[in-house]
């Protein structure tokens, strides 16, 4: 008999980096108690990935190898990874397959559209592989996909949480204009480490992405995301805060690295629940206007429940 937990198994653990197998091994340490995946329920799980499979849809939850993969597709909550499933960049923290990518499907809108009116979602997530190899790194792909989720469920709200566009002349504004939600962009860790962790990217324009996207609407709510545990100090955890602050980030989220495989970049440690409740407060006292940060929060985990706390946020912070 086939199980949830093997459907699980079968959904996240492929092997998605066969370039990496020439990497030597790096040690995989032991979760501590508080290392958690909740089990789905089989229906509800199910019925999302027949949902995704039927509108030959890829997700950051599946490629990505994403732990709480279970309890979101069981609320039937995804994050759509537009544009393919390969990426242009070999981040070290990252299970996305990593090569030359396809060419883009231009049917890929609306399915996006369609998958989401049958989810019934009410907040959706949209996300990418790097497009490096595009003259605008997929931006003109990221607008068509939130006008086709705008004409097939017009009552959800739409999350991008894209790529850098570095060197990509006008991808932003591109985005920009097609009026998400939510923008998001990921600084990932601090600079000191992208050189081994996030090879390819720029953290001072990462930075200046975030920045640009709030002048350019200054209605939209801006996100990003770091993890921890990678061998970051407390002291660049507090400077990227300070960073994403002067960038004009609204919502920060903090996570914990968990290695995909032996392939990837090794975990430092475990950083403790109680030093993540350390983190939330720093961040709320430099004025974010809203904060996660726990073992298991990840860029787009309770995406829907979390707008609404902006929204709310900003509304308060208006009626002060």
């Amino acid at each position: 008999m086939v199980t949830v937990i093997d459907n699980l198994r079968e959904t996240t653990v492929r092997p998605r980096h066969p370039e990496k197998a020439r990497l030597p091994d790096t040690p995989v340490l032991p979760k501590p108690p508080w290392i958690r995946v909740k089990v789905p329920g089989a229906h509800a799980f199910d019925a999302t990935r027949a949902i995704l499979r039927e509108h030959r849809l890829h997700t950051v939850c599946d490629e990505a190898a994403c732990p709480n993969i279970g309890e979101c597709w069981g609320k039937r909550h995804a994050t759509v990874m537009i544009m393919g499933d390969t990426c242009t960049r070999a981040c070290a923290f990252c299970n996305v397959a990593t090569g030359k990518p396809g060419a883009l499907d231009a049917g890929e809108p609306a399915r996006v559209g369609k998958a989401v009116a049958a989810l019934n979602l009410a907040h959706v997530v949209l996300t990418s592989v790097d497009r490096d190899d595009l003259d605008d790194g997929g931006a003109s792909h990221f607008a068509r996909t939130i006008e086709a989720v705008r004409q097939e469920a017009p009552g959800a709200t739409v999350e991008v949480l894209t790529p850098d566009f570095l060197r990509k002349v006008g991808a932003l504004q591109t985005v920009i204009a097609a009026r998400p939600d939510v923008f998001n962009h990921n600084v990932e860790t601090a600079p000191s480490l992208y050189r081994r962790i996030r090879p390819g990217a720029d953290y001072l324009h990462s930075l200046a992405l975030l920045a640009h996207a709030k002048r350019l609407d200054p209605y939209v709510f801006t996100k990003s995301g770091i993890m921890v545990g990678l061998g970051e100090t407390g002291v660049e955890i507090a400077t990227v805060m300070d960073n994403l602050r002067a960038a004009d980030v609204d919502f920060l989220t903090i996570g914990q690295y968990l290695q995909p495989t032996r392939k990837h970049a090794a975990i430092d440690r475990f950083v403790t629940p109680e030093e993540f409740q350390s983190y939330r407060r720093l961040a709320e006292d430099k004025g974010f206007l809203l904060v996660a940060s726990s073992p298991m929060t990840r860029s787009s985990y309770h995406a829907a429940e979390d707008f609404e706390r902006l929204k709310a946020a900003r509304h308060a912070m208006a009626g002060v």
